[in-house]
């Protein structure tokens, strides 16, 4: 399907292009309820006030579950709406992609996951825009859902993704330092994934190689210092990874970050940075009985080559201490124990719902449960 996207500064002031053209009359607005959107959420209320009416929904949580989707379903049902409008974090947009979809798709949302039915038309128009550059929801065709502890993907590459996308760089201004922090290592993990993704192709490597380049050079920067300039870079290079993973999905370290996160309320970003840095130097050691990219183990090879080129080093164990290091740098942490994950009780909770052969087989070098605890027990 077509996306029309709006990239830039002030580029929030398209939604008003939006709502005129299409004569969209009763929108369906949802937002995150923190504070520090407050400014956001005017600004955008602001052009939505003078051209229509709207409901506005902020009741999500951190992790898209069913029950959320079912909540925001609901009071959508229950409003005549001819547009939803999807402003926040990666679960926020999740939540708008969800709603859009299964506004005209009908059937139990589980079913649906669990791949029992088929999205088989097209939802309400939506109109995606991140306030984080991190998550890249709004370049996939990709909404995660949650049954209970479980990551589910909801996908579909002709109905889900949205109509309209503005990437409005002004919008992450009023992100925390640890919220740049957390999203920008999301970013940098799907494009380091997707980059190494047996799925990859030459336009998934290109928009992984540009987001690398932008976040190495500005990750630093826009959490200690933030400026005009790193800000507009990591928006782009978020949605630069985010189109990466559209093509090829993630790999081990996402699929080991769901439950950090479900079990043990770590924030996402931080969950998907433990394994990083240990996961580039396993995927450097494949041979010919382990690799799993049909193209063979000297184009793996020569692809990881490539990324720690990227990375800015010259050796494989070099481009994790590098990681580790802008991991410190900007204030999140290397190991487990440091997030309160000790026992040996926990790492099997990590092991048993981590270890998704789904996400785990897209990775260039079989990953087995032996070498995931050892992993584990390497960032413990």
């Amino acid at each position: 399907m077509n996306m029309n996207e709006f990239i830039g500064n002030g580029s929030i002031k398209n939604l008003h292009k939006i709502l005129s053209e299409n004569n969209y009359k009763n929108i369906f607005f949802i937002t995150g309820k923190s504070p520090l959107e407050q400014e956001n959420i005017d600004k955008t209320l602001k052009i939505i006030k003078n051209m229509s009416q709207f409901f506005h929904y902020n009741d999500i949580a951190p992790s898209p579950s069913v029950e959320g989707v079912e909540k925001a379903l609901n009071l959508f049902n229950k409003g005549n709406f001819d547009l939803v409008v999807a402003m926040g974090g990666g679960s926020v947009l999740d939540i708008g992609k969800s709603v859009s979809v299964f506004s005209a798709n009908e059937g139990k949302i589980e079913d649906f996951l669990l791949k029992n039915r088929r999205i088989k038309k097209k939802g309400t128009p939506l109109v995606l825009i991140p306030t984080t550059a991190g998550t890249g929801s709004e370049a996939t065709h990709f909404a995660v859902i949650f049954i209970k502890k479980t990551k589910y993907s909801l996908a579909n590459d002709k109905y889900i993704p949205g109509d309209y996308v503005i990437i409005d760089p002004e919008l992450t201004y009023s992100l925390p330092k640890r919220v740049t922090a957390y999203t920008g290592m999301d970013a940098l993990s799907q494009a380091i994934e997707s980059y190494w993704n047996i799925n990859s192709t030459k336009d998934s490597k290109e928009y992984a190689r540009k987001a690398i380049k932008l976040i190495m050079n500005n990750l630093l920067k826009v959490v200690h210092n933030p400026d005009k300039e790193s800000r507009y870079n990591m928006a782009i290079a978020a949605n630069y990874a985010g189109k990466a993973i559209n093509i090829t999905k993630t790999t081990a370290c996402h699929a080991i970050s769901y439950p950090i996160t479900s079990f043990f309320n770590i924030p996402h970003g931080q969950a998907v940075a433990l394994t990083l840095p240990s996961m580039v130097v396993f995927n450097s050691e494949v041979d010919n009985d382990d690799v799993l990219d049909l193209r063979g183990c000297d184009y793996v090879k020569e692809i990881m080559k490539d990324l720690i080129t990227l990375i800015g080093t010259s050796t494989f164990n070099e481009a994790k201490e590098k990681i580790n290091e802008i991991i410190k740098n900007i204030g999140l942490e290397s190991t487990l124990s440091n997030l309160g994950i000790k026992s040996q009780e926990e790492i099997e909770i990590l092991i048993k719902n981590g270890f998704n052969p789904d996400r785990v087989k897209n990775n260039p070098r079989l990953l087995t449960e032996t070498h995931l605890r050892k992993i584990l027990e390497g960032i413990r």
